[in-house]
Order: C-alpha cells, then sequence, then structure tokens
C-alpha cells in the first residue's frame, strides 16, 4: 500500500503544517502535531512548530521518502512516499 504525504511550510524555520483533518492520528501524535482552524477556513490542519527539516527527519524514520519538492509563493510543499 502506498501513502502520500504533504508538509508544507511558510517559513524556514516553522511552523509546518503536517495534515488535514484525515490524516492518520497515530502519525500526527508521533510528530507531536496540534489540530488548528484557522479563522476564514471551512477545514482543519495539523501543525507543528518544528522547522521542516526536523519534521522529514522524523518521517524518515518511519519509512517516508522525498519524491518532489516545490515553492508556491513563499510556502514550501514537500511530497513524500511510503510503501
Amino acid at each position: 500500500i502506498a501513502h502520500l504525504l504533504c508538509c508544507l511550510s511558510l517559513q524556514e524555520v516553522g511552523p509546518t503544517m503536517v495534515g488535514d483533518e484525515h490524516s492518520d492520528p497515530s502519525l500526527m501524535s508521533f510528530l507531536g502535531a496540534t489540530k488548528r482552524n484557522m479563522l476564514g477556513n471551512h477545514f482543519w490542519e495539523y501543525y507543528v512548530n518544528d522547522a521542516p527539516r526536523i519534521v522529514l527527519n522524523k518521517l524518515e524514520s518511519c519509512g517516508y521518502r522525498v519524491v518532489s519538492m516545490t515553492g508556491v509563493g513563499q510556502t514550501l510543499v514537500w511530497c513524500l512516499h511510503k510503501e
């Protein structure tokens, strides 16, 4: 089974968005993520205060691998894959 996870960061030092309301709760707990709803959004998201490199290192220890990365404005997006 393949899993795809996207991490977004508005800054190089955090916070890092690591999931949405449908994300795996056990993975979000492992990352130390907090669930929040930003004013004006109709959805929930998980975020951590860690820098992206810390989040990516944690995800690598769980078997995730970066398959692509891009910048959208001042937002950075990493897509990861796990077999």
